[in-house]
């Protein structure tokens, strides 16, 4: 595959792509998703600046190369620190690096870093130059439409012009404000009216940009009518993580491409990964903390749920455990 054919699939996978989620998306997350979707593009937790310079490089940045394409999402905004971290990271080889401008929460607030950076903008471009001077993949930027008391209808625009004149050519817009004072993370991601609409007349305006849209989209059919709509990618997230194989499973038909396998696919899949995860010290549950959800809906999806949630945490589990959650779904398959 020559260089430009690399840069053209990587731009190519955000027309589909899963959410930095604190907590979530760790590399165990992420190898379980790259096993229903080859294309979409997976983003890593949010990793501090100072974590990087600071932390345990090896544990807060390796990742499987199965997991390509990535991209690892950073946090900070000291541009000196964000732009030695985005030179460490280069190392390790990430499609992309993405400055956290959209986090709610507390601790982000206290750091400044996270939503709060819509309220200095000129702040946002001065990072994303530093790091783009220190970086051999592209600097994207996760964004609010804006934050409390702002007009989303002249922040975002604003926003927009300057970090782009910045050298930033891709946002994603997590489609809602987001209320610094009064609400918690958690309300933040659900309260705040969505407001696709200011999304799309965005990429209207600003057509040589990638934007991407975030925020409520809860099934591939959403995903599509957005593209259809002129977006340029839609980002997926708490779907993503709840009911992974309503919404990564057949994602890659986004792409015209039809192969892929299904939720039990998936399962067979994980099983070497399992157990070089385990053999290495690892836990079952680890991993499977991540799966809880890949049957939703479905018979036995409660006593999949229930077997892996009181085993998989004990000392010695292994495959044992995972083939006595499948015999759930099975057993309830035959009943049926």
């Amino acid at each position: 595959m020559t260089e430009n054919s690399i840069k053209t699939s990587i731009s190519m996978a955000h027309r589909l792509s899963v959410a930095p989620m604190m907590d979530w998306s760790d590399r165990h997350c992420r190898y379980f998703h790259r096993q229903m979707t080859r294309r979409a593009m997976l983003y890593t937790e949010m990793v501090t600046a100072a974590a990087i310079l600071h932390g345990p490089k090896d544990r807060l940045l390796d990742f499987s190369a199965a997991e390509h394409p990535i991209a690892l999402q950073i946090g900070g905004s000291d541009q000196r620190e964000l732009a030695e971290a985005t030179r460490i990271a280069g190392a390790w080889g990430y499609d992309e690096v993405n400055l956290n401008v959209g986090c709610p929460s507390d601790r982000v607030q206290s750091g400044c870093f996270g939503a709060v950076l819509m309220e200095r903008p000129t702040l946002v471009a001065e990072c994303v130059a530093a790091m783009i001077a220190e970086a051999n993949v592209p600097v994207t930027v996760k964004c609010r439409i804006g934050v409390d008391e702002q007009d989303p209808e002249t922040v975002l625009p604003d926003f927009l012009e300057k970090v782009s004149g910045a050298g930033v050519s891709h946002f994603i817009i997590h489609a809602r404000k987001a209320w610094l004072k009064g609400l918690s993370p958690k309300e933040n991601r659900e309260i705040p009216p969505l407001n696709y609409d200011l999304v799309l007349r965005m990429k209207a305006a600003f057509p040589h940009l990638t934007i991407c849209i975030n925020g409520g989209v809860t099934s591939l059919t959403q995903a599509k009518t957005l593209l259809d709509q002129g977006l340029d990618g839609v980002m997926l997230g708490r779907a993503a993580y709840h009911d992974p194989a309503s919404v990564l499973v057949g994602a890659d038909a986004l792409w015209g491409d039809a192969s892929g396998v299904d939720a039990f696919g998936a399962v067979e899949a994980m099983r070497p990964y399992i157990l070089d995860h385990i053999a290495t010290g690892g836990r079952l549950h680890q991993i499977t903390r991540h799966m809880l959800g890949l049957f939703t809906g479905r018979p036995g999806a409660r006593g999949w749920r229930r077997v892996l949630s009181e085993r998989a945490n004990k000392p010695g589990a292994g495959l044992d455990v995972l083939d006595a959650a499948l015999g759930e779904l099975q057993a309830a398959a035959t009943a049926a």
